[in-house]
C-alpha cells in the first residue's frame, strides 16, 4: 500500500468532529441544531445502556433456550424496540432542517438500529416483540423425528455433507423443512404489525425500509443489486450447467435430467445455497484441487477451540490486537448436551467495547475452517470502530460487516496453509482449476441465493405474495434465480423459507450477496497494496502488517461516512463492482465453458 492511500484513509476516519460537538470552536450554532445535536447525544446515551442489556439478554436466550428466557428476551426485545421507535418519532421534529453532516448522518443511522419497526400501539408492540422471539426459538428448537429417534440440524446438516445416498438426503431434507409450517401463522401475523410499524416510519412497507439503508434511494438500490446480479449471472449458469450434468452421472438422469432446475436435496447443503460439499462428485480426476482441508484437521485433531485460534491467528499476523481473554472464556464453541441453543454461527458485540464474542457449534471440517475466519471478521470490525460515536458503531453498510471475514476467507489459498503448518507443500498451478472450482462452488453458487432471500420477502411485505402464495413465490424465485427445484410436491401447508434461520430469525439476507461482491473487490486491491503478482486466486495477505494497517483504518471508520466513500478509500472507487469476482475465477470459466461445449445449459 502506498503511504498516500494510507494517510488518506487515516485522515478520512477522522473527518467527523470529536462526539457530541456540532460545530467547531468559535462558531455559532443556529437554535435548531443545538437542540438537534441534544437530542442525538440523549439518544446515544440511552441506546447505549439499552443495546447492552438487550445484547446480554439475547444471548443468554440464544444459549439458553427456555420458556423463560423467550420471556426475557421478548420482554427486553419490546423495550428496545419501543425506545428506538421513541425516538424515531421525536426525531422526526428535524425532518427538513439544514443540519451539519454529521449531526444528518446520526439521525438517518437511528433507522439502522431496528430490522424489524414496531407500531406506535404499545399492545401491537409487545405482540411483534413476542412474535419475533418465539419464531427464533422455534428455529433452534427445530428437530425431525422419526421411529422415536430426533436428529437437529447439525446432524441432518452433516448427513447432506457427506452423504450420497439419495433416499437418504431426500429424507434429511424434508424432514428439516418440516420443521417450518407452525411458524407460518407467526410469520404472517409479524408481516402485518411490522408492516405497521414501518408506515407509522414513513415506509410503504418493511422492504422498502430494508431497502432505505444504502445511502441511496430504494429504487436505486434495487437496481443495483440488479446489475450486479447480471454481471455475474453468466459465471453462475455456466457452473450450474457443469454441476447439473455431473450429478446427473452420479444419480441418473431421471433424478436429475439434463435440461431443467436441480432437485435441491442434492448439493450438500439444506438448502442448495452453497455446493462446496459435493466436490467430489463434480470434479474430474485431472482437476483435484491436490489437498483435503477437512482430512488435514480431523488427523491433525483440531478441536473446536483451535479452529478459532488459527482464525484469529490470521488476523493478529496483520497487526490487529489478539481478542480479549473474555472471549475465550464466554463464547460458545461447542454444542452443548445438556440443553437446546441457537446453533447458527453468529459473532456478538455486547458493551459496544471489549465483549466480543462468537456462539458456533464447531464442526472440524473445513467449511467451519472458513466459518470461523467470516465470524471473527465481525468481531475484529466491532473493536475497530469501538471508539466511534455509538451511531457510528456499525459497518459502513451491512454487505461491508459480512465482507471482511470472508475477505479474509479468500486468502485461506495453500501458500498460507503451508505456513501455518497444515500443508507440507502448496499444490502446484496444474491444481489450479480444482483450488477454483472448489471456490466456485461456495462463492459463485451462494449469488443467486443471497439475492432472491430478500427478493421474497420484498414480495412479501409488499403484499405482492399472500400467506397463500408464500411458498410458491419461494420455489418461483428459487427456480427462476438459482435453476434449483423441490425434490419432491410440497404439502399445501408447506412454509420452506422458514426452514431457513434469517427468514423466522427476521436477518436482512442481502448483506450477504452484497459481501460477496464485496469482498473480491477488497482482496484485488489488497492484493495490489501488496505488491502481489500472479493469480488473484494464489495471493494470501497473511502476515502482511501494511496491508492489515489500512484495513484497520477502513474498519476504524465504522458508519461514520456513506458506503462509497469508505469503499473508495481501500478501494480506489466508489462503485460495486463484479469485476474483481470475475477476474478471479476468469480461468475457471474457460475451463467450464469447455466442459460445456455439447451440453444443454440454462434451465
Amino acid at each position: 500500500m502506498s503511504r498516500n492511500l494510507l494517510l488518506g484513509l487515516v485522515a478520512l476516519a477522522a473527518l467527523h468532529p470529536s462526539p457530541g460537538s456540532a460545530a467547531g470552536d468559535g462558531q455559532v450554532v443556529a437554535p435548531g441544531v443545538a437542540e438537534a445535536q441534544a437530542f442525538i447525544d440523549e439518544a446515544e446515551a440511552q441506546l447505549a445502556q439499552a443495546r447492552e442489556l438487550w445484547n446480554r439478554t439475547l444471548w443468554v436466550k440464544q444459549n439458553f433456550i427456555t420458556f423463560d428466557t423467550d420471556l426475557l428476551a421478548a420482554n427486553a426485545t419490546e423495550n428496545y424496540n419501543n425506545l428506538i421507535v421513541g425516538l424515531l418519532g421525536r426525531a422526526k421534529a428535524y425532518d427538513g432542517m439544514d443540519l451539519p453532516g454529521e449531526l444528518a448522518r446520526k439521525l438517518e443511522l437511528l433507522k439502522r438500529q431496528i430490522d424489524v419497526p414496531p407500531p406506535d400501539d404499545p399492545a401491537k408492540s409487545a405482540e411483534l416483540a413476542r412474535l419475533t422471539t418465539e419464531l427464533d426459538s422455534m428455529y433452534g428448537q427445530g428437530e425431525y423425528c422419526q421411529d422415536g429417534k430426533c436428529r437437529d440440524l447439525e446432524e441432518l446438516s452433516e448427513l447432506m455433507r457427506s452423504s450420497r445416498n439419495e433416499a437418504a438426503l431426500l429424507d434429511a431434507w424434508t424432514g428439516w423443512h418440516s420443521i417450518a409450517p407452525p411458524m407460518k401463522d407467526k410469520y404472517v401475523r409479524m408481516v402485518t404489525i411490522a408492516n405497521e410499524g414501518a408506515r407509522d416510519l414513513g415506509f410503504a412497507d418493511v422492504g422498502s425500509f430494508w431497502q432505505s439503508r444504502y445511502d441511496m434511494p430504494p429504487a436505486d438500490f434495487v437496481a443495483e443489486t440488479d446489475r450486479l446480479w447480471n454481471e455475474v449471472k453468466p459465471l453462475y449458469q455456466a457452473l450450474h450447467c457443469h454441476v447439473r450434468a455431473k450429478l446427473g452421472e452420479a444419480y441418473g438422469t431421471d433424478v436429475v435430467p439434463p435440461a431443467g432446475p436441480i432437485p435441491a436435496h442434492l448439493l450438500g447443503n439444506m438448502w442448495a445455497q452453497e455446493w462446496g460439499n459435493i466436490y467430489d462428485l463434480v470434479a474430474p480426476e485431472d482437476a483435484d484441487q491436490g489437498y483435503d482441508l477437512t482430512e488435514i484437521l480431523e488427523a491433525r485433531k483440531f478441536d473446536a477451540e483451535g479452529i478459532v485460534r488459527t482464525a484469529e491467528g490470521f488476523f493478529t499476523s496483520l497487526g490487529f490486537s489478539p481478542l480479549p481473554e473474555t472471549f475465550w472464556q464466554r463464547s460458545l464453541l461447542t454444542k452443548p448436551e445438556d440443553r437446546e441453543v441457537v446453533c447458527h454461527a453468529s459473532a456478538w458485540d455486547l458493551d459496544d467495547q471489549e465483549d466480543l464474542r462468537i456462539k458456533m457449534c464447531v464442526r472440524i471440517n473445513e467449511e467451519d475452517f472458513r466459518t470461523a475466519h467470516h465470524e471473527l471478521g465481525h468481531n475484529f470490525y466491532f473493536r475497530a470502530y469501538k471508539d466511534q460515536p455509538l451511531l457510528f458503531r456499525d459497518g459502513a453498510n451491512d454487505g461491508f460487516h459480512e465482507a471482511i471475514g470472508d475477505t479474509i476467507a479468500l486468502s485461506i489459498t495453500p501458500e498460507y496453509l503451508v505456513r501455518i503448518g497444515l500443508l507440507d507443500q502448496a499444490p502446484d498451478a496444474s491444481r489450479d482449476t480444482g483450488l477454483l472450482l472448489r471456490q466456485a462452488l461456495d462463492g459463485v453458487a451462494f449469488l443467486p441465493f443471497g439475492l432472491l432471500v430478500d427478493r421474497w420477502r420484498w414480495q412479501v411485505f409488499s403484499g405482492e405474495a399472500g400467506p397463500t402464495e408464500y411458498n410458491a413465490t419461494w420455489w418461483q424465485l428459487r427456480e427462476d434465480y438459482q435453476g434449483i427445484k423441490a425434490p419432491v410436491a410440497r404439502p399445501p401447508d408447506a412454509f420452506d423459507p422458514g426452514a431457513k434461520y434469517h427468514i423466522p430469525g427476521n436477518v436482512p439476507y442481502m448483506r450477504y450477496f452484497l459481501a460477496r461482491i464485496l469482498q473480491y473487490q477488497f482482496h484485488q486491491a489488497a492484493c495490489a497494496q501488496a505488491g502481489f503478482e500472479g493469480p488473484l486466486h494464489r495471493c494470501s495477505i497473511y502476515d502482511d502488517k501494511e496491508v492489515g494497517q489500512g484495513l484497520q483504518a477502513m474498519l476504524a471508520m465504522g458508519a461514520s461516512r456513506p458506503w462509497p466513500e469508505v469503499l473508495q478509500a481501500f478501494t480506489g472507487t466508489d462503485r460495486l463492482d463484479a469485476t474483481a469476482l470475475l477476474a478471479y475465477f476468469a480461468p475457471l470459466k474457460t475451463w467450464l465453458d469447455e466442459q460445456n461445449r455439447d451440453r444443454q445449459c440454462g434451465w
